[in-house]
C-alpha cells in the first residue's frame, strides 16, 4: 500500500505536468487498485493452484481467499490493474497510451516498496550463498542453520528502483509517448526479473517444487513473452506520433451553462457581463395585463433576448 501511495503521487505531478487535470490519476488509481489485488490473487492461486487443490494441498481451498497470508503475482496485478485504468480512462475520454506513460516509473518503484513485504516474511529468497549481504532464513520458512540465501527481493528492489529512474531519464530525453515508456518499463522490468528469477528455489507451481519448462521457471517464461512483445510494440510504435488526449473534451462546460457564462447578475458572474447588463435596458418585469401593448418600442426592448443560450 505504500507502493501504491508513492506511485499516485509521483503519478500525479507527471500527469499535471503534461498538461493534464489534477486528481485524475488518484481517481484511476481506485479501479486500478482494486483491480490489481484482485487480478494478483487470481495469478498467484492459478500458478500455485497444487496449494489449495488436489490431494497434495497444504491449505484448505477457502485460504485462496486470505490475501493477507500473503500470494500476489505482478503480471496478473498489471494486467487486471490495466483493465481497472482503462475503464476509467474511457469514461474520462482521455489517452489510454498518455496514463500508461505517465505511470510507469511510479508502478516501477512501487514494485521497489512492495518487495521488503518478502523480506518481513521471509519467503521467495534465493539458494545459498556465501555473500556478506547472505540472509539468514528460520526453518520454519524452509533455511537451514548456519546457511545464508541470496536475497532476491532485495536484487529486484535494487533493479527496479535504477529502473524507476531510467525511465524518468529516458522519457524526458526521447519523448517516449503512445505507450512506448510503458513498453519500455515491461522490456526492463522482464529483463531483471528474468535472473533474478533464476536465483529463487521457492516452489512457484508446486508444492514441494518449482514448475519448469527447458530449465526454465514459469515467471522466467513469462518474463520471456513480455519482453519479446515490449520490443515488438516498440518498433510497431516507433514512428506513431498522432495526437494523445490529457484533457477531456467536455472539461469545464457546465450542462447548464453551455456558453461557460453564469448567470447575470449572480454573484459569480464576470465583471464584463455584469457591466452591460447594467447598461442594457432592463426586461419587462410586468404581469402583462396591465402592459402598454400600443409602445411598439417598450415591447420590442422588453422582449429581446439579451442572452442568448
Amino acid at each position: 500500500m505504500l507502493g501504491v501511495v508513492v506511485a499516485v503521487w509521483l503519478s500525479e505531478r507527471r500527469w499535471v505536468a503534461r498538461g493534464g487535470q489534477k486528481g485524475t490519476i488518484i481517481d484511476i488509481a481506485v479501479p486500478a487498485v482494486i483491480f490489481g489485488l484482485i487480478g494478483g490473487r487470481l495469478y498467484h492461486v492459478i500458478t500455485d493452484w497444487q496449494t489449495y487443490f488436489g490431494s497434495r494441498a497444504i491449505k484448505e481451498p477457502y485460504q485462496a481467499l486470505f490475501i493477507w497470508e500473503g500470494g500476489l503475482g505482478i503480471w496478473g496485478a498489471i494486467a487486471l490493474g490495466g483493465v481497472g485504468v482503462w475503464w476509467a480512462v474511457r469514461k474520462r475520454g482521455i489517452s489510454m497510451s498518455a496514463v500508461a506513460d505517465t505511470v510507469a516509473p511510479g508502478i516501477a518503484f512501487a514494485q521497489a516498496i512492495g518487495r521488503w513485504g518478502n523480506w518481513f516474511n521471509q519467503e521467495l529468497y534465493g539458494g545459498p550463498t556465501t555473500l556478506p549481504w547472505g540472509l539468514e532464513i528460520d526453518v520454519d520458512h524452509g533455511g537451514e542453520p548456519g546457511v545464508l540465501y541470496h536475497p532476491t527481493f532485495l536484487y529486484e528492489s535494487l533493479w527496479d528502483v535504477a529502473l524507476g529512474f531510467l525511465l524518468i531519464l529516458a522519457g524526458k530525453r526521447f519523448a517516449l509517448r503512445h505507450g512506448r515508456l510503458f513498453a519500455l518499463y515491461v522490456a526492463g522490468y522482464t529483463l531483471g526479473r528474468f535472473w533474478i528469477e533464476g536465483l529463487r528455489i521457492d516452489p512457484v507451481g508446486g508444492v514441494d517444487h518449482a514448475v519448469t519448462f527447458l530449465s526454465l521457471r514459469l515467471n522466467q517464461w513469462t518474463s520471456i513473452v513480455l519482453f519479446v512483445g515490449a520490443l515488438v510494440y516498440l518498433w510497431v510504435t516507433r514512428n506513431k506520433d498522432t495526437e494523445e488526449r490529457v484533457v477531456p473534451l467536455d472539461l469545464a462546460v457546465d450542462p447548464a451553462h453551455e456558453s461557460g457564462q453564469a448567470d447575470p447578475g449572480s454573484s459569480d458572474a464576470p465583471a464584463a457581463s455584469a457591466a452591460s447588463d447594467e447598461s442594457a435596458e432592463p426586461a419587462d418585469t410586468g404581469t402583462g395585463a396591465d402592459d402598454d401593448a400600443d409602445d411598439d418600442a417598450d415591447d420590442g426592448a422588453a422582449t429581446k433576448e439579451k442572452n442568448p443560450r
